[in-house]
């Protein structure tokens, strides 16, 4: 009896130690299978092999893991300089317009691997007191990257900042300048729309639209208020092209990158001189938010913030007619200038 029961005790041993092993084996073999699918960036495959210049997948993930130790001052001077991490002055600047879509601009070009951004919105250029700083605390508040990453910063109060152009060009006058826009009266009334839901947040009262963009005593277009004046976008530029020629320029369509955003991701990573990497697998809609959300890697994805999207009050139509009758001869230079036409009314 005591025979046949440390018999059976040596087979289910067996049959475990069996299962051990088995289980043990498959997770070799996962593992191996996982690192040569390379998860973190399931895409990169598809582009072929990669040359020489560009980022290795390990220098993405990272970018997309690490990197944000360095950004909060947690990393050793050793650190940086083992994983040869430099702050670069930017490449490329998104320079306005305000609520023509540059923070959606500026994510978006961040699921690039040969981008890194800028988290914060500087304000070197268009602030006396932190220009006065100097370019070096202005390179020191770039995040970290490899030297063959392009650094990019948004800030889009210098699109209409008139010392701006010329500051920039005197740090870097081959420098790649990015202008998103939008339909200028929808612009106008986005950017009254977030300075009103500021005044409600703090419990005050604020203009009616209308009110702020019609002169009352001559009932014209009041080109006093910022938001007119920030979507005569031709005589912001105008400004900008004495000292850049139109060539360092690109145009985004903000409208449409709302809608078809893959198409404006395409057209900057050739003005960029990037290697297409963004693709439609890095861009979903969001049937709840009715944006498109962006996705980086198999477990990393990201939507803009809430308040991008806010509903605009509704402003008379005799007033939204007059500022776009107002808008269109600016319009037109606008198209002739930077070569560039919009469906705008």
């Amino acid at each position: 009896m005591l025979f046949k029961q440390q018999a059976l005790l040596r087979q289910k041993l067996f049959v475990l130690g069996s299962l051990a092993i088995g289980s043990l084996l498959y997770l070799v073999a996962r593992v191996g299978s996982l690192d040569r699918l390379q998860p973190l960036c399931p895409i990169d495959g598809r582009f072929g092999p990669r040359s020489q210049d560009e980022i290795p997948l390990r220098a993405l993930q990272f970018k997309r893991g690490l990197l944000h130790e360095f950004r909060k001052g947690n990393a050793t001077k050793e650190q940086i300089r083992l994983h040869n991490l430099v702050q670069q002055l930017p490449k490329a600047i998104i320079i306005g317009v305000r609520k023509g879509g540059t923070r959606a601009l500026l994510e978006m070009l961040n699921l690039h691997p040969a981008v890194v951004k800028a988290s914060q919105e500087i304000h070197f250029f268009d602030n006396d007191e932190n220009y006065a700083k100097g370019i070096e605390w202005y390179r020191k508040k770039m995040p970290f990257s490899y030297p063959h990453q392009i650094t990019i910063e948004k800030s889009p109060a210098y699109f209409i900042t008139e010392e701006v152009p010329e500051r920039i060009y005197k740090m870097n006058s081959s420098i790649k300048l990015l202008i998103i826009v939008r339909e200028p009266t929808t612009r106008a009334i986005s950017d009254y729309t977030q300075v009103l839901e500021g005044k409600e947040r703090k419990n005050k009262t604020y203009y009616k639209f209308e009110k702020l963009a019609i002169d009352p005593n001559t009932c014209e277009v009041n080109t006093k208020y910022k938001a007119v004046r920030t979507s005569i976008y031709t005589k912001h530029l105008e400004r900008w092209l004495k000292y850049f020629p139109i060539e360092q320029f690109h145009i985004v369509d903000g409208d449409r990158l709302i809608t078809e955003p893959l198409t404006e991701l395409q057209l900057v990573e050739k003005f960029l001189n990037l290697p297409p990497r963004i693709s439609q697998y890095n861009l979903y809609f969001n049937a709840t938010r009715g944006f498109y959300c962006l996705r980086f890697n198999i477990v990393f994805n990201k939507c803009l913030a809430g308040s991008k999207g806010r509903i605009h009050p509704e402003v008379d139509t005799s007033v939204i007619t007059k500022l776009r009758k107002f808008f269109h001869p600016f319009n037109q230079k606008f198209y002739q200038i930077t070569g560039r036409t919009f469906n705008w009314p």
